[in-house]
């Protein structure tokens, strides 16, 4: 067991060294996820970095979606001792100011892909509420997450084209996580009891506020966990806020109206129904502009999954024009919409994630991947 300077802290929850996990399910990680989206939706970045102590793996993936194509750079190793070491390969997370300045950089390599981002918080972290999902005696998820609205500047580079961008132009989400998910090779035992939940989410900026939405869906329809808030844009922006705080303000996802692409499970039109913590009935409408697919970030991807084993250090890449994916294809389900939001008469930018396998007749789909008529 090696000691690192954190545990010079008094932070620890378990009696054990910060090294060492609290838990010794497989399963146990820790992990940032951000996203960078142009005001006017030529482009989206999105970022992952992941550490999986109990596998003793930490990887990492950047990706830009531009002009009808996805690039993605992904990177793994062996984790170190030292949780505090945020460098994979050419790869450097830097922790700035916690909860209002970070950077992520990828140096030259050999991909081609490089880049150098750095984030500026514009609303406080705010802390989601804990999610616990169980299927029979097994744990699928129990962790914490916060969220945060910011801005970007930097570059991506692929192959020499390079994607510039200041504050002003870029704006951004992101989320930290931890705790026990999914990740790594399947794990033994009896296979998953019943289709999916469908999992939507959608974070929005507006001038004036940034407002989240998010819930997981049972196959029928029933919302599960839904959640959403409403956080204003204050000066000085503060470190983190709870519901305590004047400027938040709480409402709940209700109902929806979703549209998809014929032959497909990828939206073309979303309407959500939110009610405030003061009764008021609220509809955020969504029109998407283009798309961002999450296996470049790992998600359901068969090579660069979480958490599975590369060896000490092995860097990747993996190119894709949109026009050649098939709608089937069940690595390209979890995506990412980069949307015009509309709210009442203020107008946004955002992202609308979804993940929809199975029968969700809610939606009109009877099979594991059958499109929209």
């Amino acid at each position: 067991m090696t000691l690192t300077p954190f545990d010079e802290f008094p932070i620890h929850q378990v009696p054990k060294p910060i090294s060492l996990s609290g838990t010794t399910d497989r399963n146990a990680y820790g992990r940032y996820w951000f996203g960078a989206t142009h005001r006017d939706g030529e482009f989206q970045i999105e970022i992952a970095f992941g550490r999986y102590n109990n596998l003793q793996v930490q990887d990492t993936s950047v990706s830009i979606s531009r002009n009808g194509s996805q690039h993605a750079f992904h990177a793994s190793r062996c984790a170190s001792d030292d949780p505090t070491e945020l460098t994979i390969g050419p790869a450097t997370l830097e922790i700035i100011e916690p909860f209002r300045q970070l950077r992520y950089s990828v140096a030259p390599n050999e991909t081609g892909i490089t880049c150098d981002m750095r984030w500026r918080s514009r609303v406080g972290a705010l802390l989601e509420d804990h999610t616990v999902m169980t299927d029979g005696p097994h744990t699928i998820l129990d962790m914490a997450r916060y969220m945060q609205f910011g801005t970007w500047e930097g570059f991506v580079d692929v192959d020499g084209d390079r994607t510039e961008f200041t504050h002003d132009e870029v704006v951004g989400i992101r989320d930290r996580s931890w705790g026990v998910r999914p990740v790594g090779a399947p794990s033994p035992g009896k296979p998953s009891s019943g289709p999916p939940n469908a999992w939507l989410w959608s974070p929005i900026h507006f001038d004036d506020e940034c407002v989240v939405a998010g819930w997981f869906q049972s196959p029928g329809g029933v919302f599960w966990r839904p959640d959403g808030h409403r956080i204003d844009v204050i000066d000085p922006v503060p470190a983190s806020v709870t519901l305590e705080d004047a400027s938040v303000r709480r409402f709940d996802p209700v109902g929806q109206r979703l549209q998809f692409h014929s032959g497909t499970r990828w939206v073309s039109h979303a309407e959500i129904d939110l009610l405030g913590d003061g009764g008021e009935e609220i509809v955020l409408e969504l029109e998407p502009v283009s798309r961002f697919d999450m296996r470049a970030l790992g998600y359901m991807n068969p090579e660069w999954g979480h958490g599975v084993w590369h060896g000490e250090l092995e860097l990747g890449r993996e190119d894709w024009n949109f026009d050649e994916v098939s709608p089937q294809d069940p690595t390209h389900q979890h995506v990412h919409h980069i949307v015009r939001a509309r709210m009442g008469d203020k107008v946004g930018i955002g992202i609308f994630e979804q993940i929809i396998f199975g029968p969700h007749t809610q939606f009109g789909f009877n099979d594991i991947l059958d499109g929209a008529r």
